[in-house]
């Protein structure tokens, strides 16, 4: 299928503040224009995200670039005709996804992120708002025009059948996993004992007798602030609504109450706030079960483990009668692979997601169990204990239909997209006007930019 190469607007940012480009208009599709900037901004983005290495960056034809920004333009122009619809709320939250992800990805978060790119994070949501939408309306554009296709069985076997030998993909080792998970119950003496002494640490702030960066240093449970005195920053809609109302709820210098989350009971002063971005300091105390609810829980599993070892209860049986972990409890017990949405996991997966997994299951063979193990859950990060079922081993081997189905069926389906794509940019590139640099012109491009080109 074609690729939407959209130039990440954060990058763009960095290259246009480090760099010394003369630059100039190199293509025009309708009313979008291309800049030489946007061309090298691409180029760099292949680079640091591996798609082509460093040192072959200068083989990287400009040509190719190019055909890929007026692509996308080109379905910009179309978006633009058909009066595609794209709501403020739309931007704000795929803006607010990609502001979260480099934050978290980034040493020293926001403030590194902003010393960085030289501008307030208000400030570049102001400057590339406009780029986020003509990025969504491309998007939805293409899915417009694909929306309807779909492959049948025998499409997909005949597509199978007539891929080259050395094109057919090998296909590494994948697992599949099924869990049996109870968490421990919350009495309301857990939860009580836990804001008493969260309430406690907040009079001893506010008394002056303690700071609040020694107590967050020493006693929150966040590992992300802790370290910072508990420091953090955030943008609107990065962190869970409880959270985010008691924060903007504060005028600087205010300390809040105590509160709850999912994740256990929190206190939160305000430093600083410019619109919808606010710096604060956080206090996290998560909720931790007594003994006697862990000892409660570990006869729960163990009483279901020997249930399922004597086979007095199926797998699915049990599942549904001792496991209390909503995100398989439905579902067999399947653990889902978030990376990818499908139930098996490949080697790289389980080392990034879930490494003990692999190594307690390794030597199981499939629809075997394990005994009960301790466990701690990094979504919901509660502790609890499991017993995991290797449901299947697919050995390494070259693809075909009758394991991979529906990898084969996915390659299809994006096969005929792409013939059906090629097909409407070649009817729509006749009728919109297009430019191109004199330097652009021996360019041996996929479709026929040329002829229209003034």
């Amino acid at each position: 299928m074609v690729k939407l190469f959209f130039i990440s607007f954060l990058l763009f940012i960095g290259f246009s503040a480090k760099t010394q480009v003369v630059d100039k208009i190199v293509a025009q599709v309708g009313d979008e224009i291309i800049l030489l900037s946007n061309v090298q901004a691409l180029k760099l983005q292949m680079i640091q995200e591996n798609a082509v290495e460093v040192k072959d960056a200068s083989s990287i034809s400009n040509c190719k670039l190019v055909e890929d920004l007026m692509y996308q333009n080109l379905l910009l122009n179309q978006a633009r005709l058909d009066s595609l619809p794209v709501s403020d709320e739309q931007v704000d939250s795929e803006m607010e996804n990609r502001l979260r992800y480099i934050i978290s990805s980034m040493p020293g978060g926001k403030d590194q992120f902003e010393k960085f790119y030289g501008k307030s994070i208000t400030q570049i949501k102001e400057d590339f708002r406009v780029i986020i939408r003509n990025q969504i309306l491309a998007r939805d554009m293409q899915q417009k025009i694909t929306a309807s296709i779909t492959v049948t069985p025998k499409e997909v076997e005949t597509y199978f059948k007539a891929l080259p030998k050395d094109s057919v993909p090998y296909i590494n080792m994948k697992l599949a996993f099924q869990q049996i998970v109870y968490f421990p119950k919350l009495s309301k003496a857990d939860k009580d004992r836990t804001y008493n002494e969260l309430r406690e640490i907040r009079s001893k702030i506010v008394s002056g007798e303690k700071s609040f960066e020694f107590m967050a240093r020493t006693k929150s449970k966040d590992p992300g602030s802790a370290a910072q005195g508990g420091k953090l920053s955030a943008s609107k809609g990065m962190m869970v609504p409880a959270f985010e109302a008691a924060a903007l709820d504060l005028k600087p210098g205010e300390l809040s109450e105590v509160f709850e989350t999912e994740y256990g009971y929190h206190i939160v002063k305000l430093l600083s706030r410019l619109g919808d971005d606010y710096t604060c300091q956080h206090i996290l105390l998560s909720v931790e079960f007594n003994e006697e609810s862990l000892n409660e829980a570990a006869l729960k599993i163990d009483s279901c483990y020997a249930l399922l070892n004597e086979n007095k209860i199926t797998w699915d049986e049990a599942v549904l009668r001792f496991s209390n972990d909503d995100n398989t409890k439905q579902n067999k017990g399947i653990i889902t692979n978030p990376k990818t949405g499908e139930q098996t996991w490949d080697m790289q997966d389980l080392n990034e997601i879930d490494r003990e997994i692999y190594i307690l299951t390794d030597a199981l063979d499939e629809n075997k169990f394990t005994q009960p193990n301790l466990y701690f859950d990094m979504q919901s990060r509660k502790q609890g204990f499991r017993i995991v079922r290797l449901m299947k081993r697919f050995p390494p081997h070259i693809a075909n239909l009758t394991d991979d189905y529906m990898l084969i069926k996915r390659a299809a389906e994006n096969d005929k997209m792409q013939k059906v794509l090629e097909k409407w940019v070649q009817s729509k590139v006749t009728n919109v006007y297009i430019r191109l640099d004199e330097s652009l012109k021996n360019c041996d491009f996929k479709y026929n930019w040329l002829t229209q080109s003034n």
